[in-house]
C-alpha cells in the first residue's frame, strides 16, 4: 500500500491540475459531450451554462459562510484551547491518523457542512501537536468523513422523499427515514466504513523517509492587530462585551426554540447560525469578531469564483439531457439484481459533472424511479443507491475538498493521490451493501 500510495501522489502532483483549471477543462468537456451525445448545438450548450451559472448562488453563500464562521469559531480564545487541549492527547501519527478519520465520519454523519469544516481544523490543530505525521494524509482523512454523509442524518436525498409534498411523491410515495437512514444495508455501510476506514487511512502512511510534514508558516499564528482603543462612543460599543452577551442571547434563544419545535434538524442555515452565534459569543467583543472575519474570508476564494462555473456545468448536463443519457447507459445494462449496484455506480459517474445531491436526485430521479418501476425495484433503495453514488465519487471531486484545502493550505493534488484509494476501498463496502442486503 505504501508503494501503491507513493505512485498514486507522484500522478497526482504531476497530472492533477489547479481546481479552477479542473473545472474549466470539465466545463469544455461536458459542452463537446453535449453536443455530441444529444440534439444540443454549440449555441444551445453555451445558452443552457449561462442560464445555469448563477444557479448555485444561494448554495455558494452558504458555504462561503459555513467556511468563514468556521474560521471565525476556531480562532476563537476558548475553541482553540479546546481544540489544542484534544490534539495534545495524541502523541503518535498513527493515533493522529486514526482519530481525525473518526472524527470526520462521525461528525460528517450527523451534518455534513459541521463535518467537512470541524475536521480539518482538528486535523491542523493536530499537525501543531504530532511531530513527522504526513500533513497530506492527516488532511485526506480529515475529508475523507464526508464520504458517509449522505447516508448520515443531514442526507438530502432521504431527507427529501421522507418529507410530505416531495416532487417525486405521485411516484414513490412518501418514504420514512426507517427504510433508507435506518434499512439493514445503509447501517451496514455506515457501520463497516466508520469501523475500518480510520485503520485503512492509517494503513496508507508513508514510509518515514516518505513523510511530509506541514510547512511551518501554515500553522503559524496570525496575530489579529486590533484598532487602538479611546473614549469615543464608536471606540467602546466595538469593545463592549454588552452587545456581545445580548445577540449571543438572540441566538441562542432563537437554536433552543428551533430544537424544540422542530427537533434536531440540522441543514446548513442551522449549522452556520450555530457556528456564528457561538462565534460572537467566544469571541467576546464585536471588535475582536469582526476582525477575525476579515481574516476568515481570505480563505473563500476558491469557493466564490469556481461554484458558479460548476452550476453552469449542471446547467448543461440537466438542460441538454446529457444527465438523462449517462443514466440510462447504466439501466440498459441493468437487471433486477445489479439494479442498484449500476444505479449507484451511474450516480459516482453523474456527480462529477453535477456535484450536488439535491441537483442530481432532480436530475437522476425521473430516470431510475421509472426504470425501478419496471424492474419491481425498491423505491426507497434506489433513492439510497443515487446518493451513495453522489458522496462517493466526492473523494475524488475538487468541488467539495475546496473547504478542507482553506483551511489547511494544501492543493488539491496533494490529498488527492490518497483519495484515489479512499475511493477505491469505500466503493468495495457500498457495494456490497447494496447487492448483497
Amino acid at each position: 500500500m505504501k508503494t501503491l500510495t507513493r505512485i498514486s501522489n507522484a500522478i497526482m502532483e504531476k497530472y492533477l491540475p489547479d481546481p479552477y483549471i479542473f473545472v474549466t477543462i470539465l466545463t469544455v468537456l461536458v459542452l463537446l459531450l453535449g453536443v455530441t451525445l444529444t440534439d444540443s448545438s454549440p449555441l444551445n450548450m453555451v445558452t443552457y451554462w449561462g442560464d445555469g451559472f448563477w444557479g448555485l448562488l444561494a448554495f455558494t453563500m452558504q458555504m462561503v459562510i459555513v467556511l468563514a464562521a468556521g474560521h471565525i469559531l476556531a480562532n476563537s480564545p476558548v475553541f482553540k484551547r479546546g481544540l489544542s487541549s484534544v490534539a495534545s492527547k495524541i502523541k503518535t501519527p498513527s493515533m493522529a491518523i486514526i482519530i481525525v478519520t473518526f472524527v470526520s465520519l462521525i461528525a460528517c454523519w450527523i451534518n455534513w457542512g459541521f463535518g467537512l469544516v470541524i475536521g480539518a481544523l482538528f486535523a491542523k490543530e493536530i499537525a501543531r501537536h504530532v511531530k513527522k505525521v504526513d500533513y497530506r494524509l492527516l488532511i485526506a482523512s480529515a475529508y475523507s468523513g464526508f464520504v458517509i454523509w449522505h447516508g448520515g442524518l443531514a442526507g438530502s436525498v432521504p431527507l427529501s422523499i421522507a418529507t410530505d409534498g416531495h416532487p417525486f411523491a405521485n411516484i414513490m410515495g412518501v418514504i420514512p427515514t426507517n427504510v433508507t437512514l435506518f434499512s439493514s444495508y445503509n447501517l451496514f455501510i455506515v457501520i463497516v466504513i466508520i469501523l475500518t476506514l480510520p485503520f485503512f487511512n492509517r494503513w496508507m502512511m508513508p514510509k518515514e523517509e516518505d513523510v511530509v510534514e506541514v510547512e511551518p508558516s501554515l500553522l503559524k499564528e496570525e496575530k489579529i492587530e486590533l484598532p487602538k482603543a479611546d473614549n469615543h462612543f464608536a471606540s467602546r460599543s466595538e469593545r463592549s462585551y454588552v452587545l456581545t452577551i445580548l445577540i449571543g442571547l438572540i441566538g441562542v434563544i432563537y437554536l433552543i426554540h428551533h430544537f424544540i419545535t422542530k427537533g434536531f434538524v440540522l441543514d446548513l442555515n442551522v449549522v452556520n447560525t450555530i457556528f456564528i452565534v457561538l462565534g460572537i459569543i467566544f469571541h467576546g467583543t464585536p471588535q475582536r469578531f469582526l476582525a477575525a472575519a476579515q481574516d476568515a474570508i481570505k480563505t473563500t476564494t476558491g469557493i466564490v469564483f469556481q461554484f458558479p462555473f460548476y452550476a453552469g456545468i449542471m446547467g448543461m448536463m440537466t438542460a441538454s439531457g446529457l444527465a438523462a443519457v449517462f443514466s440510462e447507459w447504466f439501466v440498459n445494462i441493468s437487471n433486477g439484481h445489479t439494479f442498484y449496484l449500476f444505479t449507484f455506480y451511474s450516480a459516482g459517474l453523474v456527480n462529477f459533472f453535477v456535484p450536488s445531491g439535491g441537483g442530481q436526485w432532480t436530475v437522476q430521479a425521473p430516470i431510475m424511479l421509472d426504470a425501478a418501476t419496471k424492474l419491481g425495484a425498491d423505491y426507497a433503495k434506489t433513492a439510497m443507491a443515487i446518493a451513495w453514488g453522489d458522496a462517493w465519487t466526492n473523494m475524488i471531486q475538487p468541488f467539495w475538498a475546496l473547504p478542507a484545502l482553506a483551511i489547511a493550505g494544501l492543493k488539491a493534488k496533494d490529498i488527492m493521490g490518497f483519495c484515489l484509494f479512499i475511493l477505491l476501498f469505500t466503493g468495495v463496502i457500498i457495494s456490497i451493501g447494496l447487492y448483497f442486503f
